[in-house]
């Protein structure tokens, strides 16, 4: 191992072209060489040699319906009331078999579909098209040469190029290789990539989860990548924040695989390791450590006697980008494949994007069809994110030198996959429990539903521009003590929802709220300097209830939002924050202690133009059916009509 010191900042950030210049340059990468392949294991792997056809397809001409094999001469002028008359020669030609008849000048005789076509005949006559007479055929319809049948080498010619170096091999291909006699084809080696995460905090998936750790995304996620790519995953597992061992697991990998991914450890931090053990390690070493790109700062790029190594960020999403950016068209290069391009469109921001400078930045989004066009909106959980990159659709891409992307401008978002199916419904606004199950029931019967949790506020204004078909809402009035009928304006129109009841939620064990009235928790919140809270994001009903609780004061953590009740319960049961806002289902699920404060009536908001709308239709009709309504019951939350019957 090398006697240098450890690197204890980043070298040189790079732009991310550059970096991916350097580091291609250094790999110089190419395919791993050929194997020949039974063809029961072609699928998926990709072609290295031509396949030039050895055979004719069809190898004869062939009859490709039921009839009579007959002279096309034979059958001219031939009609329903003026039909032609031909001696019918005895017997039936089959598939598999040669025939031996020759048809002549007035003859016909029975053919089977995929049968071989007898001499003297050019044409076949539709069994639908003929009467047969005992030793005569009539036909009732004129056939030109040719009609009914496949002649040899029609399909692929023998000595034709059927396939090309650089093609995935799919089924179809695999049934022309079949078809052309086949068993086996030459292709290129699959790639070996070595798959291991690091750090001390991280579990394998199936294990109880203790304090301070969590599961390992990274390495199933990469896995997977890597398989949907055509090559070999060889998973070496979690290790430890060991330098040692570290570095034998590198050894290993280097050894075994033609490529190595690690994930995590690849900051400046005194903990991170990754790159250390890389530097030391591998020849010429290093090539970049930092890109100028948001997510994903901190990827480094390396090079083992022409092996790529590629030290990921440990954050799932920052991980995903820089996989996509400088891995995968890497490992399509020695894997042979051709690099996929990325499927894109035109759409307008939804709401202003704010940049730091200085990074070119990849915001994932949602893309939601509207009166204007496609939108796109940010979907922010930061690159620490799981479950972003599952639910943006796509990415746009925000300049090195921009700090803002106004509302309304168009840019290319970039699909993460296939293009999206257009949804049948779309929900912009609260997020709640309630709205889960009801998209999930929505889902079962076959609607396509997207929802994006922005808030109340956000969900009614995007109703009133056309962005989307419903918002919900859970706005309280403060002039005329209403909920959410004050904020409508003309063309739309109120579905009446559920009532859930919002509360304080505290940890049951903390003598601060345990054995105090409202009224001096009240005090308590808006000025005990150790009573932290956790707060939700702007435009949010329960927001504004929290604002109208603190009446103007702003206690420690009232800067902390999060977008939804189950986010604030997390916050207070791990004890991130002492209370925050939330309803009285989620903080019973998780054994907080609550104390109400309000039951918030939860209404829909549609625009008149699309109350009609099928989804929307069948939105009203789950708000009806009996047991949707007992499901939500379950949830503690009581249906409109229930409430106002009370």
């Amino acid at each position: 191992m090398s006697d240098q010191p450890p690197i204890q900042e980043f070298l040189t950030v790079l732009p991310p072209e550059e970096a991916w210049r350097k580091f291609i340059d250094a790999v110089n990468p190419r395919p791993l060489g050929e194997e020949q392949i039974p063809l029961a294991d072609l699928l998926g792997r990709v072609l290295a040699q031509p396949i030039v056809a050895a055979t004719d397809l069809p190898p004869f001409d062939r009859s490709i319906v039921d009839g009579f094999a007959v002279r096309a001469e034979d059958t001219y002028g031939a009609t329903q009331l003026n039909p032609r008359k031909l001696a019918l020669l005895p017997g039936r030609i089959e598939p598999g078999h040669a025939p031996t008849t020759e048809v002549d000048s007035g003859q016909a005789i029975a053919i089977a579909t995929g049968a071989m076509l007898p001499r003297g005949a050019d044409a076949v006559a539709m069994v639908e098209d003929c009467l047969v007479d005992e030793n005569e055929l009539v036909i009732t319809r004129a056939l030109v040469p040719g009609a009914g049948v496949a002649y040899a080498g029609t399909d692929v010619a023998r000595g034709e190029t059927v396939l090309w170096p650089g093609e995935i091999i799919g089924p179809a291909d695999i049934a022309v290789l079949a078809a052309l006699g086949m068993d086996s084809a030459i292709v290129y080696k699959r790639p070996r990539v070595a798959i291991f995460s690091t750090g001390n905090e991280l579990l394998p998936s199936g294990r109880p989860l203790q304090p301070g750790k969590i599961y390992d995304a990274n390495g199933p996620m990469l896995a997977a990548a890597v398989t949907q790519l055509g090559c070999q995953p060889i998973s070496f597992g979690i290790i430890e924040d060991e330098l040692e061992r570290l570095s034998e697991a590198l050894r290993r990998a280097l050894e075994q695989c033609d490529a190595v991914l690690l994930s995590g450890g690849t900051s400046k931090g005194g903990g991170d390791l990754s790159y250390q053990a890389v530097r030391a390690i591998c020849r010429p070493g290093i090539i970049v450590h930092g890109i100028a790109a948001k997510p994903g700062k901190p990827l480094c790029l390396a090079v083992h006697e022409g092996k790529p190594v590629v030290i990921l960020p440990g954050f799932p999403l920052s991980a995903v980008f820089t996989f996509n950016e400088f891995v995968a068209p890497l490992l399509c290069q020695l894997s042979g494949r051709r690099a996929p391009e990325l499927a894109r469109q035109p759409a307008r921001v939804a709401v202003a994007i704010h940049s730091e400078p200085g990074r070119r930045e990849y915001v994932p989004v949602q893309v939601f069809p509207s009166a204007q066009g496609p939108l796109a909106w940010p979907v922010g959980k930061g690159s620490g994110s799981v479950s972003a990159f599952k639910q943006a659709d796509g990415y746009l891409v925000v300049d090195t030198l921009e700090e803002i992307v106004p509302a309304g401008t168009e840019r290319l978002v970039y699909w993460f996959g296939r293009h999206p199916a257009i949804p049948d419904l779309t929900i912009i606004g609260s997020h709640c429990v309630g709205v889960d199950l009801l998209v999930g029931k929505l889902g079962e019967r076959g609607f396509r539903v997207k929802f994006l949790a922005a808030g109340s506020m956000a969900g009614l204004t995007a109703v009133k521009r056309g962005q989307c078909d419903l918002a919900g809402i859970h706005l309280f009035d403060e002039q005329s003590g209403q909920y959410n009928r004050p904020f409508l304006s003309e063309g739309l129109e109120l579905i009446p929802g559920y009532r859930r009841m919002q509360g304080i939620v505290f940890r049951a064990e903390d003598p601060r709220f345990r054995a105090l009235q409202l009224p001096e928790i009240l005090r308590r919140i808006r000025e005990d300097p150790f009573c932290r809270m956790v707060n939700r994001n702007p435009g949010s009903g329960t927001r504004i209830l929290i604002d109208r609780l603190l009446q103007g004061a702003r206690p420690p953590g009232y800067s902390v939002t999060v977008n939804t009740h189950h986010a604030v319960v997390a916050a207070v049961a791990q004890g991130r924050a002492d209370w925050g806002v939330a309803i009285e289902w989620v903080a019973r699920l998780n054994g907080l202690g609550f104390l109400p404060l309000a039951e918030e009536h939860f209404d829909f908001v549609v625009a008149l133009s699309r109350r009609d709308r099928p989804a929307v239709v069948a939105f009203r009709e789950l708000l009806a059916d009996p047991g949707v309504r007992a499901e939500l019951g379950r949830f503690g939350f009581r249906l409109a009509d229930e409430a106002r019957a009370t």
